[in-house]
This record gives structure tokens, sequence and C-alpha cells, in this order.
């Protein structure tokens, strides 16, 4: 009983540290972030990039390993051919460069917008050079030390 117990608060103390409720919270953040560029890509960016390819779709793309070949996957499949579906994986691809151009571009605006956001901060104190204290960045002369200091 007493190992139970000791399995039980050993338990409750891992559950309960702050690294893995950061981790979950970032998990899920992350799950949300995905769900959103997916969003972004499949029912923002694809659709005038399907309007402007006038349909294409590489899924109906395939070759049988063989000697018969098959007008329609579906035939292949029926007749139990071995089919190798390269126009999935040229679709797939095509998503896969979209959403990393798209999440590229995403996280790259988001960081130049918080550089900016640390530059407009003013340095308003710095450090006296001799008695290494925080002073005001105008001041002239150390308050604690009285030492003169440059511009």
């Amino acid at each position: 009983m007493k190992k139970l117990e000791k399995v039980a608060k050993d338990f409750k103390n891992f559950a309960t540290k702050g690294d893995i409720l950061t981790m979950a919270t970032g998990i899920m953040i992350g799950t949300a972030f995905k769900d959103l560029i997916d969003s972004l890509v499949k029912d923002i960016i694809s659709p005038p990039i399907g309007f402007l390819t006038s349909g294409l779709n590489f899924s109906d793309l395939f070759f049988t390993i063989g000697i018969t070949q098959y007008e329609t996957i579906e035939q292949a499949t029926d007749a139990g051919a071995i089919i190798i579906t390269y126009g999935n994986f040229i679709n797939i691809l095509i998503s896969f460069l979209i959403t990393t151009i798209v999440l590229f571009i995403v996280i790259n605006q988001t960081q130049k917008l918080f550089v900016k956001e640390e530059k407009m901060k003013k340095k308003t104190v710095k450090k006296c050079p001799y008695c290494l204290s925080k002073i005001d960045i105008k001041t002239t002369r150390c308050p604690n030390c009285t030492s003169k200091l440059k511009k």
C-alpha cells in the first residue's frame, strides 16, 4: 500500500511540475497554430492557385508494375495490380511547399514585428562604468560614486 501511495505522490509531483504544464500548453498552442496555417493554405491560398492552374489534379497520375497497363487507378486496384501513385506524392509535395512558404512568411513577419517593438523601447537606464550601479541615461555624474560620466 505504501508503494502505491509513493507512486501516486511521485506521479502527482511529475504531473503538476511547471515543465510539464508549460509543455502541454505549448503543444496545445502548436496544434491550434497548425490548424490556423492549414486553414489559411486550404481555404484561402489553394483556391486561387487551383483556379490559376485550371484545376490541375495530379492524383490520377500512376503507373503499374508489370506488363498490363490500366486506364484508371480503380481498374488497376480492382485487378490487384501493384500501383505507384506518384500523382498523390506530387499533390502532397505541392501542398507541403505552399504550407512551408506560408509558415515562413507568417513567422518571419511576426519576428520582424517583435524586433521593431524591441527597438522602439528606448533605453532609459545605463550602468556607471566605475561602480556598475544603474543610473538614468541622461546622467552626467554618477549619484552613487560621483564619477563624471561621458555622454
